[in-house]
């Protein structure tokens, strides 16, 4: 810690985030007044889960965790993204590491927690009777922990590489919150030792589980095409559709921000694509989840109507 505080000779940053862009302001004002449904959405998903004994299957446990993840994700930097809207723009370099750390710890989470409900809608598709073998609840609990604690071990590594740099000026941070490309950006020094570790640590926690997807959702395909019956195939491919969803939606903004160099980078871009994966995904996950899924849906209408009765 004292060498962080010794290599910043700023002692905060001023956020600039879409102050000079009016328009893109006043759609993103709009896009956090669905922070509100971002958590309630997800607290219903969980307690949904939590109340309905069919719901207490593998699947729907990861989902639990995803929805966590999502309300502390967007918990992390939506209340920033306000305070610099109504005037607040500069933040103390602790409160900006801190920041950085858990928002990258739980975007990592997801990208492995994606990785790890492709892998069980593999098992439950292609090997369903030894399912309840596979993903037993020691083993599900197991990969949740390897989820959250390889994505926080490695946002620590990335987190201290990045603030053991000297940042001796400007302080002006030309984005929305503290994130690790925009930091990096006013390093008073050569950055591309620590911009081949943050590109390795993306590789490691965001492709290989990307490729654990797609492997996972080729041989589920190939198995559905081998299935004689109809509604066989439209169920298999119904558990999938929501998934798969919030896969492309998350994977595409996460790799566009990470896996880019940053010489080739849009700032301006990276602010929208940055607005869409902390406050749009977030709130579109309960939704998509509630929509195409059969079980959640037929669960929500039995809870309203337990409350009206």
């Amino acid at each position: 810690m004292n060498l962080i505080k010794t290599n910043f000779t700023v002692t905060e940053f001023v956020l600039l985030g879409l102050s000079s862009q009016p328009t893109i302001r006043l759609i993103l004002f709009i896009m956090l007044l669905f922070y509100l449904l971002t958590v309630v959405g997800n607290v219903i998903i969980i307690l949904i889960i939590q109340i309905e004994p069919f719901l207490q299957t593998p699947m729907y446990f990861f989902l639990t965790n995803l929805s966590f993840l999502d309300i502390c994700y967007t918990s992390t930097n939506v209340p920033q993204m306000l305070s610099n809207m109504v005037g607040k723009r500069t933040i103390h370099f602790s409160s900006c590491a801190t920041q950085m750390f858990f928002s990258l710890s739980f975007g990592m989470t997801e990208c492995v927690l994606l990785g790890v409900m492709a892998y069980d809608r593999y098992v439950a598709i292609c090997h369903p009777l030894h399912y309840t073998l596979t993903m037993g609840q020691s083993t599900c609990i197991q990969l949740a922990a390897i989820s959250w604690s390889s994505s926080f071990l490695s946002s620590m590594v990335i987190n201290i590489l990045t603030l053991s740099l000297p940042y001796c000026g400007p302080d002006v941070l030309n984005h929305l919150f503290c994130e690790v490309p925009s930091i990096l950006r006013l390093a008073c020094t050569d950055t591309s030792v620590t911009e081949m570790v943050v590109f390795i640590f993306s590789v490691i926690i965001v492709f290989i589980p990307f490729l654990l997807i797609v492997v996972s959702y080729a041989r589920i395909l190939l198995s559905v095409l081998r299935m004689r019956s109809a509604s066989g195939r439209h169920k298999a491919l119904s558990t999938c559709a929501s998934h798969l969803t919030v896969v492309a939606l998350f994977y595409g903004t996460a790799i566009f921000m990470y896996m880019r160099p940053q010489s080739k980078s849009s700032r301006a871009g990276g602010k929208i694509i940055a607005v869409f994966y902390t406050v749009v995904t977030p709130m579109l996950n309960p939704l998509i989840y509630s929509l195409r899924n059969q079980d959640v849906k037929g669960a929500l209408r039995r809870a309203v109507v337990k409350q009206r009765t």
